[in-house]
């Protein structure tokens, strides 16, 4: 049995992941009744989620604790390349929408589900989520609330002694351990998953909404394929796409099957390590764009709002696009990081242009039919984008100050 564990862990985790996937559409195919299939898909996902937040807070205290006066985080660039990427995914978003227009049928409207009241209502509910109770930021994954308080908690421990200090470090390295051991199961839990997604909630239902699906992913990959490389090229000065496709293989594959950023967190902070990230950075910069990086967010949030603006047959100008391209980018930082988080930001979108409530949450209701789809490329694209740009603003740091040669992406295989 050892031999085998050897031999297994020795395959590269993508194609163990990639084997976990075809095992799960031949198993959804032939056996399409077979509930305990399913239940290994949310034992994974409940691990991520479990183990992610207690990550997250020793991470980051361990990170302030013990940083040395001198030595950047390099944050800063970090949080304008999310901003940027963001903007320009929903502008990208709006563009789609005007050279392939959308109409929906909207029947019913959408019950037990309480959308923002406006940006407002969004940002206050941000820095609510900053003064959190700690225990409640832990118990209810705030990971806004967790940055928080580990930061501050950071900083008071900066003046405490080397023995406190070196307990911190252990502890989170023992911790990320823990997170390793749960990444190696990830071929079984998307195996689960995706026996799940195809038994339960099936394909032939998104026929009726395949051109909004279009718009929505052709979007997406043009964001992720396109724009992000050129933000990545133009602060990098090289090719791009070695670390494109690295991010997207080793955080999209497993982000598209969970569908949460936050589960995705521990998945991304490995990539970082494996990539020679500065850990004081990544173990901020990951958490935090887990939260507020939300490109995929944005263009979900234009791409629906634009569709519900088509089928009333409102007229949209200039000026009010480029407004919904910045709203959205806003709102889509309020975006939760948990499937479907996005779209019940898309009422506060629809009010830019004088939609109902209503008819609003009936947007939504569309939204969650083509989740299964819409929200696994959104997930995808907003978690990758965090190591992508992360490791862009680490390099680009590398690169003006002329010190080693940037970690070779084909050699992670």
């Amino acid at each position: 049995m050892k031999a085998i564990l050897l031999k297994w862990n020795e395959i590269s985790l993508v194609k163990r992941i990639l084997a976990g996937l075809a095992v799960g559409i031949l198993l959804a195919i032939l056996v399409p009744k077979a509930s305990g299939i399913a239940l290994l898909g949310t034992l994974f996902v409940s691990a991520l989620k479990a183990v992610a937040p207690i990550l997250v807070l020793l991470l980051v205290m361990a990170a302030i604790a013990n940083h040395q006066k001198g030595r950047q985080t390099n944050m800063k660039s970090i949080l304008i390349l999310y901003g940027i990427s963001t903007f320009l995914a929903g502008a990208s978003a709006v563009a789609f929408s005007y050279l392939f227009p959308v109409r929906l049928s909207l029947a019913g409207a959408t019950e037990g589900l309480t959308p923002p009241g406006g940006i407002v209502e969004v940002l206050k509910g941000l820095l609510l989520n900053v003064v959190d109770n700690p225990v409640s930021a832990l118990m209810n994954a705030n990971y806004i609330g967790i940055l928080a308080w580990a930061i501050l908690l950071g900083f008071a421990l900066k003046g405490a002694g080397d023995h406190t200090k070196n307990l911190l470090t252990q502890a989170s390295d023992a911790v990320s351990l823990i997170v390793k051991w749960v990444i190696q199961l990830a071929p079984f839990g998307i195996l689960g998953l995706v026996y799940e997604s195809i038994t339960v909630s099936g394909l032939a239902s998104l026929l009726d909404y395949g051109k909004l699906l279009l718009v929505l992913v052709g979007c997406m990959l043009f964001i992720g394929l396109v724009v992000n490389p050129l933000i990545v090229y133009v602060n990098l000065r090289r090719n791009p796409y070695p670390l494109v496709f690295t991010c997207l293989r080793e955080s999209g594959i497993t982000a598209f099957f969970t569908r949460s950023s936050a589960a995705n967190i521990p998945v991304n902070m490995r990539l970082c390590e494996k990539l020679e990230l500065n850990k004081d950075t990544y173990s901020v910069s990951i958490p935090l764009g887990a939260t507020i990086n939300m490109a995929g967010a944005a263009v979900t949030i234009s791409v629906l709002t634009l569709a519900a603006v088509n089928t009333l047959g409102i007229q949209v100008d200039f000026g009010t696009a480029l407004m919904l391209s910045v709203l959205s980018a806003i709102s889509a930082a309020g975006a939760s990081g948990v499937a479907g988080g996005s779209l019940l930001l898309i009422p506060l979108a629809c009010s830019l242009f004088g939609i109902s409530n209503d008819i609003a949450m009936q947007v939504v209701g569309v939204g969650f039919i083509i989740g299964v789809v819409q929200d696994s490329c959104e997930t995808a694209l907003n978690s990758s984008s965090d190591v992508l740009f992360t490791a862009t603003a680490d390099y680009a740091k590398k690169r003006r100050g002329e010190e080693l040669p940037l970690v070779d992406t084909a050699s992670l295989d």
